[in-house]
């Protein structure tokens, strides 16, 4: 769960981006209609959130082993695991993630057979889908992750026209909409290819305003819409929001730091180093993202004329040693980056 490849400084395949926050259900408005699978939920994705991963897979294991009818306690196990070692840039367990989702996969599919205007039995197979999509992505696996996904938007459109006020749907459909029009600004004077930025843009507000299950996604997909956009300090008003119910969440953080390295960079560097600082210190090894929140620091120091500052930021992340090979794979061009602002700085 939670952004685009920070390892690139948010330059990874815009494709990632949009997997990503397209997909994990706050604010409930259409609940799941048993109370008891609606408390879990609320509560294990607020956990996720703030990176309460322990308690979140304890509870989702619980609805797991409590409602085996429903795939929902496997899809966000699987989410539990994605998100702890995204955010600690750790390798992915990916036997388990698998075997989590693999399962959700063949109870959405069993659901959907018995009952296909069902609302909930197509977004359970939306939601598993747009899962496998988005760890697909991770994985690189970009043409699967793509086709995937695509069915994913689907099915979340299927949902809508079973009930169009079915505000799940949104942040998927809305998302999707905004990134293609994106990524496609060069032929939208074709008369088949329609430029829907604006209405991804709705789609997503009205997600954050009525959506059961996935309003925190919406706003932190707008705010990237912003960042893509340069419209930073809407990006900020955003992301503020969110840290409001969420104050130490690194994934609201990192996208508030970004937007402020526009405005002010100051106060991004401040940012960047509150999450540098909030990851638990009991973690073997954070050497992924030290090195890259300190060679962002670095680039904002420069962009403020602190080269003597930033030139010691360097050297922090070049006496840093003894990196695993996934470690080195990780952020090895990265490193090559800081010799060569290192380089720069010591010429001027």
């Amino acid at each position: 769960m939670l952004v685009i490849e920070r390892s690139a400084h948010f330059n990874k395949k815009i494709l990632l981006l949009l997997l990503f926050f397209i997909f994990l259900p706050k604010n409930f408005g259409q609940v799941y209609p048993d109370k008891s699978v609606h408390k879990i939920l609320k509560s294990g994705i607020n956990l996720i959130i703030d990176q309460k991963y322990d308690e979140a897979e304890k509870l989702f294991d619980q609805l797991d082993k409590t409602r085996k009818d429903i795939p929902l306690g496997k899809i966000y196990l699987a989410a539990v695991h994605i998100a702890r070692s995204y955010d600690y840039e750790e390798p992915y367990d990916h036997e388990q993630i698998a075997k989590y989702l693999e399962g959700a996969k063949k109870i959405s599919e069993r659901l959907l057979k018995l009952d296909e205007k069902n609302i909930w039995n197509n977004y359970f197979f939306a939601l598993t889908e747009g899962y496998i999509a988005y760890y697909d992505a991770l994985c690189e696996s970009w043409l699967q992750a793509f086709s995937t996904g695509l069915n994913s938007v689907s099915v979340f459109e299927s949902c809508l026209e079973i009930d169009k006020n079915f505000y799940e749907s949104f942040i998927a459909i809305g998302s999707f909409k905004f990134w293609k029009s994106k990524k496609t600004e060069f032929i939208n004077w074709l008369p088949f290819i329609d430029d829907e930025k604006v209405l991804g843009i709705k789609y997503l507000k009205n997600a954050i305003k009525y959506s059961g299950y996935s309003s925190h996604l919406a706003i932190h997909s707008l705010v990237w819409i912003y960042i893509e956009q340069k419209e930073f300090e809407e990006a900020i008003k955003v992301a503020e929001l969110a840290l409001k119910d969420h104050p130490q969440s690194r994934i609201f953080k990192w996208g508030l730091a970004r937007s402020y390295e526009y405005i002010d960079p100051a106060k991004s560097v401040s940012l960047y180093k509150e999450i540098l600082n909030s990851y638990p210190k009991s973690l073997k090894s954070n050497k992924i993202n030290e090195v890259t929140l300190k060679h962002i620091v670095a680039q904002q120091l420069v962009k403020m004329n602190k080269k003597e500052e930033a030139l010691s930021t360097c050297n922090e992340i070049l006496s840093i040693n003894g990196y695993s090979k996934y470690e080195l794979d990780k952020i090895g061009d990265r490193l090559d980056r800081v010799m060569d602002l290192k380089q720069d700085l010591i010429k001027k």
